[in-house]
């Protein structure tokens, strides 16, 4: 049940979210785009980037790689919430636990759990990458990608099943840290503003604002994180690709300066709304779906 209620809930969100979601990462990975000559000028704002998809290559396009998301997000969200209440029968919180051990085993739980479905799904993540960032090429009127399948096909053929868990390494630590933090701090302090009463603590409203605040300290947490694995995963099938993470890291910082590690950063915050929504939606629609079934 709680596997196909928090699936459907992220589907939706990730959907409204997703032109935010292109532009944050066009922003975020434009410098590797200008050094492959896919791309011929920086994007001035996150509204001049908006307005040259609209002009080069359509409204529908703010939703290119959205497929590949919702493939992504519906098995690991969904899988994140299944595990999660698994796991945390492992770490009980107890009634003599302190808001500290309580917020600890929720941290590890939330972390391990999204671990666990990164594993899964990371593929899915580069060809989302990939594809949102393929835009089309001004003097040819083509792209590098058809779609999702030839993501995958090409990438196999140039650097086989390593180039499709490029940045996999960083992003086990940037999965811990984050889900540690969204599901640690959110069942953590929803019970403690909003009571321990679960229709009680239904509040749509309330569970939205404690959803966005947590999903945006989190993601500027792992930002940079974020930005090194999906520079790498942008060198899949180049010629020339980083050593590792801490290459990448050290090039990005020698060359572009720290600013870098968080372009996009404030699309992110817009762009978790969708993130807030999720973990609100997944309340209600418990709510409601348990209200169907004692009636």
């Amino acid at each position: 049940e709680n596997f196909v209620l928090s699936g459907v809930a992220a589907v939706a969100a990730k959907t409204a979210a997703a032109p935010l979601e292109r532009i944050k990462l066009l922003i975020q990975n434009e410098k590797e785009m200008l050094n492959s000559q896919r791309l011929t000028t920086s994007y001035a704002s996150p509204t001049d980037c908006f307005r040259r998809i609209l002009y080069e290559e359509g409204v529908v396009s703010l939703w290119r790689g959205n497929l590949a998301n919702c493939l992504r997000y519906l098995p690991s969200q969904a899988l994140n919430f299944m595990f999660k209440e698994r796991i945390k029968q492992k770490f009980q919180i107890t009634p003599n636990d302190s808001s500290l051990m309580k917020l600890s085993k929720n941290t590890v739980s939330g972390g391990i759990a999204g671990l666990i479905s990164t594993t899964f799904v990371y593929s899915l993540d580069y060809s989302r990458t990939r594809l949102a960032n393929d835009i089309v090429m001004v003097d040819s009127n083509t792209r590098q990608f058809k779609g999702l399948w030839d993501v995958y096909k090409q990438t196999l053929r140039a650097d086989g099943i390593v180039g499709l868990h490029r940045g996999f390494v960083i992003c086990c630590y940037t999965v811990m840290i984050y889900r540690g933090i969204y599901f640690g701090s959110y069942d953590t302090l929803k019970p403690m503003l909003f009571g321990d009463d679960a229709h009680k603590s239904s509040n749509f409203v309330g569970s939205f604002m404690l959803g966005f605040a947590i999903t945006t300290i989190a993601g500027f947490v792992v930002y940079p994180l974020d930005t090194i694995r999906r520079r790498m995963m942008m060198r899949s099938g180049e010629r020339v690709k980083y050593g590792g993470s801490i290459d990448c890291f050290k090039y990005i910082m020698k060359r572009e300066g720290a600013k870098s590690l968080y372009k996009g950063a404030v699309v992110n915050v817009f762009r978790n709304v969708s993130g807030a929504g999720t973990l609100a939606g997944f309340d209600i629609m418990k709510k409601y779906y348990r209200r169907y079934k004692t009636d």
